[in-house]
């Protein structure tokens, strides 16, 4: 089984910008869609952007203008780059895949709808 793995959260101050990265733990064949979630403390996990396989993104409202999610087919990695980050954006980030190729023992395998174990984002003075 193929696991998601994020890095790049961290503390930064209102107006700061982070950027995050999630790639698969081992090798795959290819990723379809991609996406970036977050939850926020007491609250549900809501979508921040995706990217399709060809390079089509949609945001969320609060992230147009602010955020840009963009990946590396020769990696299968995927990017969140997140700019005027406010207080508000305070949450933990998933990485989604909606499908995952991967070869195991010789046979194509698919995974669907994988996630990553999230990386933590606050955005504090």
């Amino acid at each position: 089984q193929v696991q998601l793995v994020e890095s790049g959260g961290g503390l930064v101050q209102p107006g700061g910008s982070l950027r995050l990265s999630c790639s698969p733990s081992g090798s795959v064949f290819s990723i379809n869609n991609m996406a970036w979630y977050r939850q926020a403390p007491g609250k549900q996990r809501e979508s921040v952007a995706l990217i399709s396989s060809g390079g089509s993104t949609t945001y969320a409202d609060f992230a147009k203008g602010r955020f840009t999610i963009s990946r590396n087919n020769a990696k299968n990695t995927v990017y969140l780059q997140m700019n005027s980050l406010k207080p508000e954006d305070t949450a933990v980030y998933y990485c989604n895949a909606d499908e995952i190729k991967y070869y195991s023992y010789l046979i194509l395998r698919t995974q669907f709808n994988s996630w990553g174990l999230g990386t933590p984002v606050t955005v504090s003075s």
